[in-house]
């Protein structure tokens, strides 16, 4: 499978991720966090599993593709879910921002559809996602064996589905980032970029698994691009964080501004 366009470096809304919420004092808008990818260079913008984008109406989402488009910023979407009647919405939202891939996951609450289920589901609206030109990338993580989820794209067969890859997830589920990486390396539609890390707990009784700046946690980024070859394939690499709270407000934001940064020179010098 071979990504149509350009193989670019681009941030998620969860490069945001605090800062687009409500713990903080003056939560940024979809619209600053535009201009600050753009301010930091970046062309290539995810909004993934960002909960207001649902409840737009088309003028909202048209106000984001024009500020979008005002700053030279190419949008995709993510969101989570596979019945029907919730892809073709993001279907339309996609269309609307100019996107031509959809990230999503298997699970929500309240729905774990089983192989079968997602294979027809995908089956089912797959022709009116290969007409708009937009494909569906499902995110490896730990809720669904990746095999699993491999085993839907075998039997789909369909280069409009294939993989958002994120090593970081699986780990959880006790599956090496490395042998994931191996798994899922034809299929890969989309990269999420994101170290993680662990960390001894107080007392030294259990760990954290938690985020890392970009180039010094445990992800194997040279081996990861070596085989997966997003260059070469023209995949998107998006930046995320996995960033805890810290002391303060301030202190969130400066490190989730420091860790944006980093990843992307992280990335730029590779």
């Amino acid at each position: 499978m071979s990504r149509i366009g350009q193989s670019r470096i681009g941030l998620s809304s969860y490069a945001f991720f605090w800062q687009l919420s409500d713990q903080v004092s003056e939560p940024l808008s979809i619209h600053d966090a535009l201009k600050k990818a753009a301010n930091l260079g970046v062309d290539l913008f995810q909004i993934c599993d960002y909960a207001p984008l649902e409840d737009m109406n088309d003028g909202d989402l048209a106000a984001v593709r024009r500020t979008a488009d005002e700053l030279g910023i190419t949008l995709e979407v993510g969101t989570k879910g596979i019945r029907p009647e919730h892809l073709r919405k993001f279907l339309h939202i996609a269309g609307i921002l100019g996107s031509d891939l959809l990230r999503t996951m298997f699970n929500v609450p309240g729905h774990t559809p089983g192989a079968d289920e997602v294979v027809e589901t995908f089956e089912e609206v797959l022709p009116e996602f290969e007409a708009a030109g937009v494909r569906i990338a499902i995110e490896t993580y730990e809720q669904v064996p990746t095999e699993r989820i491999l085993g839907v794209v075998r039997r789909v067969n369909s280069p409009y589905l294939g993989i958002c890859s994120d090593p970081a997830n699986t780990v959880a589920a006790l599956e090496m980032p490395r042998e994931v990486i191996d798994a899922v390396e034809p299929y890969v539609l989309n990269m999420h970029i994101k170290d993680f890390a662990f960390s001894r707990k107080q007392g030294w009784v259990g760990f954290t698994y938690s985020g890392a700046p970009l180039g010094e946690g445990l992800l194997d980024y040279d081996y990861m691009v070596k085989k997966i070859r997003p260059k070469e394939r023209n995949i998107n690499q998006i930046v995320e964080h996995w960033l805890p709270w810290q002391d303060s407000e301030a202190e969130t934001i400066r490190l989730e501004n420091q860790w944006t940064q980093q990843s992307l020179d992280f990335l730029r010098s590779k």
